[in-house]
């Protein structure tokens, strides 16, 4: 239990940082979708 809590309380804060930075956000949209292209055109 404590394992979980720990970490979705890092992803609950990962998340709040990515919604106030812009630029992090952008970059990891960024990513997200490059990763997408790679696999569809595998």
């Amino acid at each position: 239990m404590n394992k979980n809590k720990a970490m979705l309380t890092g992803l609950a804060l990962g998340a709040a940082y990515l919604m106030r930075n812009e630029k992090s956000r952008n970059k990891l949209m960024t990513q997200f979708k490059s990763l997408g292209t790679a696999k569809k055109s595998k």
